[in-house]
């Protein structure tokens, strides 16, 4: 039972780190559409986030155990 629960921690953490990226790279891109520059801090904030949910997302590797099988 311990791997299953490793795989599925595995996975809502994989999860959870992708919906991440995917929030701040949509942030991103309608910052860049309003043409913000103004806030530029806030567009290095953002940038520096996103490295760092990409940065964990490759740290986490492969998945400990196949799911099937």
């Amino acid at each position: 039972m311990g791997v299953e629960r490793a795989v599925t921690r595995w996975y809502v953490q994989r999860q959870v780190l992708i919906y991440e990226i995917a929030s701040l790279e949509a942030k991103l891109a309608q910052m860049q559409e309003e043409g913000q520059e103004s806030s530029s801090e806030e567009r290095v904030a953002v940038e520096e986030q996103l490295a760092i949910a990409r940065s964990k997302l490759r740290a986490s590797g492969s998945c400990p155990k196949p799911m099937m099988g």
